[in-house]
């Protein structure tokens, strides 16, 4: 533990004083205690809104420049009560035209839509946020901002809360009314200031622009650049928060496979949302369902490791950067994913395990301390011989110097005895988990950096079973390094957490340099230098990457960039390269390979829009050429039209196989009203030789309630022979008390 604690000492001396944040010129923001009721029209015509006094405007350019004010003007103003929060927005423009969205679904996101967004730092930390957005046409997004918001992952819109909103659009600006209801948020119960900021995104002009001035380096929902708004006098909770969402379904399955079908089988079960003091949240679920969440979109696996998919489940995704920022993508401590799968002990398949009830306590419990607890029980099924497992997962966070952090987490798996223990747990199938965390973030947003270490436990003692990781980033308007360096012990076994890899040391520095053109076209270009190495004390030198590049982004947001690779492989087990069942290349080989890439976004405003990423080359003893694209079609914000397609061209000296792996997936979005959606989602595959149909309607019939109707279907793409097809009906209700 010495490296760790004099690294971690290194970090905070050197960085977290680095630089005091942005001062601002301009004033704070100022929110009026309301003397007279609003009603909820888009109109602004009450007294609060027709009072000159008290807008917030001139906004500054975030893209394409960060050096001049907005070419079109946005104001905003903030009013209270004792139960909700006001804002209201007008945002003008050069004359009349039209306005993107790209659905009527609640949640939009990316830089093609129109749309004004407010972040709200409610406990002034710099480090987490609630965000708050609508566009033209009255769509609703809300999310949770974690960790500084350095990058574009640390936005979640999963977090759902009920609040109300209308806009209306005018021949030369649209405006919009917003009512957050203070029980939705937390807060410190009496304070009197926040911090603030507003952005806006407006497609016809391709700029973005933000309250307070915010370097184009840094991602625009950055939480390091804000101004204060101060309440007119301090604000209170005075309702409670609590939240009961029902759920009602049925579902029907055929296993074509193993001439199995289940019948049409109710269910029932539900969740709560209960609000504990102004800052914590208590979120219980009871047989929990998640018929309506769409199947994992597939890929090509071309790599020797375990891929990794996001979690989709409702349950586990709010307030998820509690648990989710301990490690790092190579090293994750706790997936929750690995919670409702468990393993057949008679075929070693993956299976669903049901989940019994769930408990997660989190938040905060005052400006410098956030908590995080979850336990969750799964289902013994003994036709599958899979004993019901006990999860267990503790974090403590602790905000240091400006906007750094320090963490704890306790990640425990128990399953539970057979008949002999005589006891609730079998003593001998735990797998437990202890780990420290250690966050940097510079008050300037230039400096970022992780250092932790992890350490697994189990019944039996076993040598080096430990996660070790420091990493440093810097980033300014032209610069951006980082250096990383992993250390993971042979028998690490986080059994709850992600982990494709083990029995590894990792070195990873990268070097890129931006130059900013006085163009009308480029808007900003630059070489970089990638490094990454793996080796182990066994056999030395397992991987190695050097990758230089160069990126060119335009102001129309499309985006260029080519990559040269170079790539060493030692074989450390053998390996079919195509994952066909072929001949496979022998351990303790090694392959030192060249490729080409070019990668290309287009302008994601046009109503046709394209990505594409091709790469060709030497592929371990032969070569290959693989072509992935992602094209759609904008029909209005009626239908969004989509096809994946990738491509593989594998060609490999005799005894291994060649291959042409191929994936089709095309999807249809189509948004009949802000309450009704249907999305179809078909999937071909050859690498797994599988044609999988998903289908689900959706209607928002109350604020954040919804009905699904859910529609899945399995074939063998050769004669379209059916493997496994299900039916899903789904109702839950959002109810207040």
């Amino acid at each position: 533990m010495r490296p760790l604690k004099g690294i971690v000492v290194l970090f905070s001396f050197f960085f977290s004083f680095y630089a005091a944040a942005q001062a601002q010129s301009e004033s704070n923001a100022f929110a009026f205690k309301l003397k007279e009721p609003i009603t909820l029209d888009g109109q602004l015509d009450e007294e609060i809104w027709t009072n000159a006094e008290g807008w917030n405007g001139n906004f500054k350019q975030y893209f394409p420049s960060d050096t001049s004010y907005s070419k079109i003007q946005t104001r905003i103003k903030i009013a209270f009560d004792d139960h909700n929060l006001y804002i209201a927005a007008v945002m003008e423009n050069l004359g009349p035209r039209k306005y993107v969205s790209t659905s009527l679904r609640r949640d939009f996101r990316g830089e093609q839509n129109d749309a004004i967004v407010f972040v709200l730092d409610t406990f002034n930390d710099k480090t987490n946020a609630f965000s708050f957005g609508i566009n033209p046409y009255g769509v609703q997004r809300e999310g949770l901002i974690s960790n500084g918001g350095n990058t574009s992952r640390d936005l979640s819109l999963a977090w759902d809360n009920k609040w109300y909103s209308e806009a209306i659009i005018f021949e030369n600006h649209w405006q919009a009314e917003m009512i957050i209801p203070l029980s939705t948020i937390r807060f410190n119960d009496g304070t009197q200031n926040w911090n603030v900021n507003f952005y806006r995104i407006d497609s016809e002009y391709g700029e973005r622009s933000t309250w307070t001035p915010i370097p184009r380096n840094v991602p625009i929902i950055s939480t390091a650049f804000s101004r204060k708004l101060i309440f007119e006098e301090p604000i209170k909770k005075n309702s409670a928060n609590i939240s009961i969402i029902p759920y009602t379904a049925a579902r029907t399955s055929s296993n074509f496979l193993e001439g199995t079908s289940e019948r049409l089988t109710p269910a029932v079960g539900g969740d709560a949302k209960i609000g504990i003091g102004p800052a914590l949240n208590l979120d219980l679920t009871f047989n929990p369902d998640f018929s309506q969440v769409e199947v994992d979109q597939q890929v090509t696996n071309l790599d020797r490791f375990e891929i990794f998919f996001p979690e989709r489940r409702q349950f586990f995704l709010e307030n998820a950067d509690l648990f989710d920022s301990f490690g790092q993508m190579r090293s994750r401590p706790f997936f929750s994913r690995r919670i409702g799968v468990d393993i057949d002990s008679a075929t070693g398949q993956n299976i669903q395990s049901k989940i019994i009830y769930g408990a997660r306590l989190s938040g905060k419990v005052n400006e410098d301390w956030r908590i995080g607890a979850m336990n969750m029980q799964t289902a013994t099924d003994e036709q599958a011989g899979a004993q019901g497992k006990n999860f267990t997962v503790l974090a403590l966070q602790k905000k240091v110097f400006t906007r750094s952090n320090i963490g704890l987490i306790y990640v425990d798996r128990e399953s539970l005895a057979l008949d002999e223990f005589q006891q609730l747990f079998d003593p001998a199938a735990f797998n437990r988990l202890l780990g420290v965390d250690y966050n940097l973030n510079s008050a300037d947003g230039k400096w970022t950096g992780k250092v932790y270490y992890h350490r697994t436990f189990e019944s039996s003692k076993k040598e080096s079973p430990y996660s070790f990781n420091a990493y440093m980033l810097f980033t300014d308007i032209h610069w951006n390094w980082s250096f990383s360096y992993q250390d993971i012990g042979q028998n690490f076994n986080p059994a709850v957490g992600f982990v494709p890899r083990v029995n590894f040391k990792r070195i990873n520095p990268d070097v890129s340099y931006l130059f900013y053109p006085k163009s009308r076209l480029i808007n900003r270009h630059g070489p970089k230098l990638e490094f990454e190495a793996y080796w182990n004390e066994e056999i030395g030198q397992t991987d190695r990457d050097i990758n230089p590049g160069y990126l060119i982004r335009f102001n129309s947001l499309s985006e260029l960039q080519i990559t040269q690779r170079n790539r060493y492989i030692y074989l450390f087990r053998d390996f079919d390269p195509t994952r066909t069942g072929g001949d496979r290349l022998l351990a303790g080989t090694d392959y030192t390979n060249r490729t080409i890439q070019v990668e290309y976004k287009s302008n994601p405003r046009n109503v046709f829009n394209i990505n594409l990423d091709a790469e060709t080359g030497q592929y371990y003893t032969g070569n290959f050429s693989r072509f992935t694209s992602e094209m759609g079609v904008r029909m209005g914000y009626l239908a969004n039209i989509s096809m994946n397609f990738n491509y593989a061209r594998i060609r490999l000296p005799k005894p291994q196989n060649d291959a042409d792996l191929i994936l089709v997936g095309p999807r249809i979005d189509l948004t009949f009203s802000k309450k009704v959606f249907w999305t179809t989602f078909i999937q071909y595959n050859n690498q797994i030789d599988n044609l999988n149909i998903n289908t689900r309607l959706q209607w928002r019939y109350a604020p954040v309630s919804d009905f699904f109707l859910v529609y899945t279907d399995n074939y063998f793409p050769g004669d379209f022979l059916p493997k496994q097809r299900s039916l899903v009906l789904k109702l839950n209700y959002w109810l207040n008390i």
